[in-house]
């Protein structure tokens, strides 16, 4: 046709930006182009703004109007107009046009159903995603492997991984995306042992696969399992991707493994891999909890990208190692540059003016959290307040905003009101804290511990007895003490109580002796 080679037709091909776009859907109008050939034009225009990639989303409306001058619109156009709502999170939009579209008979094909169930996928709306799969059985696409990868999300999603793996069996000529599709649902679900059996079982794996493991093993708490996976991946050749590499961090940061996640660094410096948000954000997050703060600053500060995560990292680590007023320049500096705070923002910087008591500014801060910022309070940030005016020995003040809270106080807020009491010693307080606590956690040996020191420094001893007795009665266990020290790379978890450590022999004699030269000093002794 003659309107494929004319020249205005021709600029659809090479225009860049939306505005560009609408001065050629002007000039197909003033040259009467759009009168003789309609369907062609619109159609090659609606598919036109699809490709645009300028880095605000263009406007749906006008692709909307687009589409409503279309005469009798094609499946092709249906498919280009969900794509687009999907693809610029107008989820709602994507599937009533999807149902636009059923209602007019006009017949869906393999194209549509992975984009309108992405988009169930994001509203959460199972119903609406089982109709839709309902659909794509009625006209037979179920074996596809586009939209049986993107049912398998689906149903990840919801966590229904009986629908998972009969979507998995059904699908025709399996990839490996089909593969990953699968393990991230079992490790969604929280079942490693099918995620790593399928794991294992896969013909060909890329990046994806080790990163969706490595990362769930970490994110669970598995840690040295997603290391050694993480090694694994690193010898079988696969280069890791930014998830996999975060998620080897994290593990890092939990164990206090400081020296494996120096080899991590070293090895994203030396495979030149992009310091993206994501992957400073992890550095950062590992060298502060290792207790390696300065380094943790200096990765911050040369990361070309930051976002609230990152910054976060840097606030709650600061405050982890009792820099409150380092916290606190660091959370200016963030507000600064006009990055939104969110709940974990406020509650480093409260944690950090809490281990550094600084109360006029914790106050500041809890004011300005909700006032300011929009950002609601949660307990974790009543909590910090309850531990930093308990501190203070405002038990009164702390006692009656806990009291205020517009919700039910939990082990952390009632915990932080206990902790003030013990230190000015508030028997009144203490008992209502104590009793709020035995009820939410009534296991929890350290709170009877607490409440038996508290009367025992009132010397109440009636009251320390009743609480032993209790105790006795209820069978609580005071937890055990731990620690975790590492030492030329390797790392020694301590218990007490217990002899497991392969050399606690050698340890408890090497104590003694320091014991014996402490005893003949004067100072104490060591007891192992």
């Amino acid at each position: 046709m003659l309107i494929f080679i004319h020249p205005t037709f021709q600029l659809l091909n090479h225009f860049k930006t939306l505005h560009q776009l609408q001065q050629i859907h002007a000039q197909t109008i003033t040259q009467g182009l759009i009168l003789l050939y309609p369907s062609q034009i619109l159609t090659k225009i609606l598919f036109s703004f699809t490709l645009l990639t300028t880095p605000l989303p263009p406007s749906l409306d006008y692709a909307l109007s687009v589409f409503s001058q279309i005469p009798n619109p094609s499946t092709f156009n249906f498919n280009t107009l969900i794509r687009a709502h999907t693809l610029h999170s107008s989820f709602l939009n994507a599937l009533n046009l999807f149902a636009e579209m059923r209602s007019l008979g006009i017949p869906p094909d393999f194209h549509t159903f992975p984009f309108a169930l992405k988009a169930c996928a994001h509203l959460r709306a199972p119903t609406i995603g089982r109709a839709i799969h309902s659909q794509a059985l009625k006209f037979g696409f179920i074996g596809d492997h586009y939209v049986g990868n993107t049912l398998i999300h689906l149903y990840s999603d919801m966590n229904s991984m009986v629908e998972v793996r009969q979507m998995f069996d059904e699908v025709l000529g399996r990839d490996i995306v089909s593969y990953n599709a699968l393990i991230a649902g079992y490790v969604k679900a929280g079942e490693f042992c099918m995620a790593r059996g399928v794991f294992d079982s896969m013909p060909v794996r890329d990046a994806v696969s080790w990163g969706t493991l490595v990362a769930g093993y970490a994110q669970m708490n598995r840690c040295k399992e997603a290391l050694e996976l993480f090694d694994e991946m690193l010898t079988s050749s696969v280069a890791p991707d930014s998830v996999a590499v975060v998620g080897a961090l994290s593990a890092c940061a939990q164990l206090g493994e400081l020296e494996r996640g120096r080899a991590i660094h070293i090895y994203v410096k030396q495979n030149r891999i992009r310091l993206n948000y994501y992957i400073s954000t992890g550095l950062v997050d590992m060298y502060a909890k290792c207790g390696s703060i300065d380094t943790a600053r200096d990765v911050f500060e040369s990361s070309p990208e930051k976002n609230v995560f990152t910054w976060n990292a840097m606030i709650v680590g600061l405050a982890m190692h009792g820099h409150g007023e380092l916290s606190l320049e660091y959370f200016s500096r963030m507000c600064d540059m006009g990055i939104q705070p969110d709940g974990v923002t406020f509650l480093g910087v409260l944690v950090g003016c809490s281990h550094a008591g600084l109360l006029d500014s914790a106050r500041r801060v809890f004011d300005e959290m909700e006032r300011i910022h929009r950002v609601r309070r949660g307990l974790s940030h009543y909590g910090c307040m309850a531990d930093l005016l308990g501190r203070a020995g405002l038990i009164e003040e702390a006692i009656k905003m806990v009291e205020g809270m517009p919700m039910e106080g939990d082990v952390y807020v009632w915990g932080g009101l206990l902790g003030g009491c013990r230190i000015h010693g508030n028997v009144e307080v203490a008992e209502i804290a104590a009793g709020h606590l035995m009820a939410l956690d009534p296991d929890d040996g350290g709170t009877y511990s607490i409440m038996a020191n508290i009367y025992a420094n009132a010397r109440r001893w009636e009251d320390v007895a009743k609480v032993r007795t209790m105790m006795h009665n209820r069978r609580v266990k005071k937890n055990a003490g731990g620690s975790l020290i590492q030492v030329n790379g390797v790392s020694h978890e301590f218990v007490a109580g217990e002899r497991l450590h392969p050399h606690i022999d050698e340890i408890c004699w090497v104590l003694d002796g320091i014991g014996r030269h402490l005893l003949e000093a004067n100072v104490g002794a060591i007891v192992c």
